[in-house]
């Protein structure tokens, strides 16, 4: 029996959302499971950050500074990274926003914004880098960051929980019409994560006390977990793996 394969060794991994937080984990976990990173992000200064801890990790990285939502600039930013590595074998699909606010008091800018940046950017990165990938005939991984928040509700998160929920149907339609190319597409369902946008939050002692005793695990995840399922999913042990969401949340949907 061969041995099951963990690693991205020549691999290319674009990243988005990769300038912070479970972004800039899972660009550094790929890194150290071999893989080259394309990292996306709006700053540059905080994706040069995550590029020097690649870097430490021995690989290569292209820094592509832009706002997803300008969906003029995917095809540009795509074609780019093949140039520049030869190859493109893996989209994180990681970017996304939230404002927390009561469901009768969303403005419509805000339901725009929300939904232009977790739904509509990601639908449009993910079709340039499957053509590019099918145009290349090496066949490829897409994977999208859900939530926990796609299977359960969640107060003051309206306009989240239904761009993530449209993740995850987009996610199975895309791996249905993408199979025969090779191409497999899987989502991640994350819980509470603790990152630097949710320390203050978290800070909050009621606020914190409430999230753990609804986690079975009894403490909320670390970006490493996160980082964790994606290199799975983006390596051969995976291959076999598509139209799946994968819950990293300490059995907290398990209720």
């Amino acid at each position: 029996m061969p041995a099951i394969n963990f690693r991205l060794d020549g691999k290319v991994v674009m990243v988005t959302g990769a300038g912070r937080g479970i972004g800039r984990a899972i660009a550094i976990a790929c890194a150290q499971a071999g893989a080259d990173i394309v990292l996306i992000s709006r700053t540059r200064a905080q994706l040069q950050d995550t590029a020097a801890q690649v870097q430490q990790a021995g690989r290569e990285t292209l820094i592509q500074v832009f706002d997803l939502c300008d969906l003029s600039a995917h095809a540009d930013a795509v074609a780019e990274a093949v140039r520049h590595f030869g190859r493109l074998d893996v989209l994180v699909n990681n970017a996304a926003t939230n404002v927390y606010r009561d469901f009768i008091d969303v403005p419509e800018d805000e339901f725009d914004t929300i939904i232009g940046t977790n739904l509509k950017a990601l639908f449009f990165i993910s079709q340039a880098v499957a053509r590019k990938m099918i145009e290349l005939g090496n066949g490829g991984k897409i994977i999208n960051m859900a939530s926990a928040m796609a299977l359960v509700g969640g107060e003051k998160r309206a306009v989240y929980c239904a761009t993530k929920g449209g993740v995850l149907q987009l996610t199975k339609t895309m791996a249905i019409e993408l199979a025969e190319h090779n191409i497999q597409v899987n989502a991640i369902a994350p819980t509470f994560i603790r990152t630097e946008l949710n320390a203050q939050a978290f800070a909050d002692e009621d606020f914190y006390s409430e999230i753990v005793r609804r986690i079975p695990a009894h403490h909320v995840g670390e970006v490493e977990d996160v980082a964790g399922a994606v290199v799975y999913l983006a390596s051969p042990a995976a291959d076999f793996v598509t139209g799946h969401c994968l819950s990293v949340d300490g059995g907290y949907v398990a209720w």
